[in-house]
């Protein structure tokens, strides 16, 4: 019997709202054979409005993980180090950890999220930028969501190309989707933050843009958190607000049941690293429009798994809704390509290539055996 591989994973709190932590969340609640994944969490959010108050909260979260490692690592727990990534704070801590996990001579393996890692990077100063550089440069592997990300780690921040794998986010698969009705009121659905980068206010242009027919036809269900209030006075401004749900920061069995009923997703982001929402409305066999923005163009191809539409792009955004809102044909037929497409990102398939990349990470290291080179 193979001996059991201890992985200390660190990250986000897997509850945390977010991509990251539901990837974590994915992860670790599907079982890995010859796995041990312990998990710390270096970072929860704060619900308090004091300043020294989420200070003090953050530095005692990641203290409390760091002094963790440190006592699995003195004891000789640690097999493999697996660090979750975004940018600001969360570089700074994997920065840390980095650090400290080298003196010990443990692998790592970086799992590269962050949608606007790639503005952080390039907005550095120089020195800091060459750190940062020098550290991911220490991983014995880096996970990139996307080949567009994949490609900006080695091109960017000098990563060896043996050392950036390509894979995409996990999914949940439904083990049985429900059949598209077809009726007159379409649900359509957005998951995600209530802001800018996710591109909502310009779907709420899009949709005032909709001959009075098709808005007649739709319903759209707006679920997230975030700048909800400046969202709901720009529908009433554009008088569109008879046609939208705002209800907040759902739970993953309400986010099921939004998923199951829908129709179209609709998540026309500026940025984004491979979005969980898309990938789990795909899942759900729903006909998806979105941004090529990083991961997310390289799962829809357009006419075939979804339709795609450039960042900012209101009147085409406007257009392609309106083609799916009236070609129930199409619908059907882009949500039945696009959970074909997604199931082989089912998370079973995922963490049985992720426990061959702790193997591989452990022969890795096995074979190299050097000192670190501060």
């Amino acid at each position: 019997m193979a001996k059991q591989v201890r992985v200390i994973m660190l990250g986000p709190y897997p509850k945390e709202q977010g991509g990251m932590g539901s990837v974590a969340s994915l992860i670790l609640n599907t079982p890995i054979p010859n796995i041990k994944i312990q998990y710390l969490s270096t970072y929860k959010a704060y619900s308090g409005r004091a300043k020294i108050g989420k200070l003090s909260h953050l530095i005692t979260t990641f203290c409390r993980s760091f002094l963790n490692l440190f006592y699995l690592l003195l004891r000789g727990k640690v097999d493999v180090v697996h660090l979750h990534l975004s940018e600001r704070g969360s570089a700074l801590r994997v920065s840390i950890i980095i650090i400290f996990v080298l003196i010990f001579r443990k692998p790592i393996i970086i799992h590269a999220h962050g949608c606007e890692f790639h503005q952080f990077h390039d907005n550095l100063a120089a020195p800091l930028k060459k750190c940062l550089d020098w550290l991911l440069q220490q991983c014995t592997y880096l996970i990139a969501l996307s080949q567009s990300w994949q490609n900006y780690y080695i091109e960017r921040c000098g990563l060896k190309s043996s050392q950036v794998l390509l894979r995409n986010n996990p999914v949940q698969l439904p083990p049985k989707i429900p059949e598209r009705q077809d009726r007159y009121k379409l649900k359509l659905v957005f998951l995600g933050r209530i802001i800018q980068r996710k591109g909502v206010y310009d779907l709420l242009h899009a949709l005032a843009r909709l001959n009075q027919e098709s808005l007649g036809k739709i319903h759209l269900i707006l679920a997230g958190s975030g700048e909800v209030a400046q969202a709901q006075a720009l529908a009433e401004d554009l008088g569109i607000e008879a046609y939208i749900s705002f209800p907040g920061w759902i739970n993953p069995q309400e986010r099921e049941q939004l998923l199951a009923q829908g129709d179209i997703f609709l998540l026309p982001s500026y940025n984004e690293g491979l979005s969980m929402a898309l990938l789990e409305a795909m899942s759900w066999g729903l006909a998806v429009i979105t941004t090529p923005v990083g991961g997310n163009g390289e799962v829809v191809i357009p006419q075939q798994t979804g339709l795609l539409v450039n960042p900012g792009d209101i009147q085409a955004l406007a257009d392609q809704l309106e083609l799916l809102v009236n070609d129930r044909s199409l619908r059907l037929k882009l949500g039945k390509n696009a959970r074909e497409f997604v199931t082989p990102l089912d998370i079973n398939n995922y963490n049985r290539s992720l426990a061959n990349l702790y193997q591989l990470a452990l022969r890795a290291a096995k074979s190299l055996a050097v000192e670190p080179s501060f």
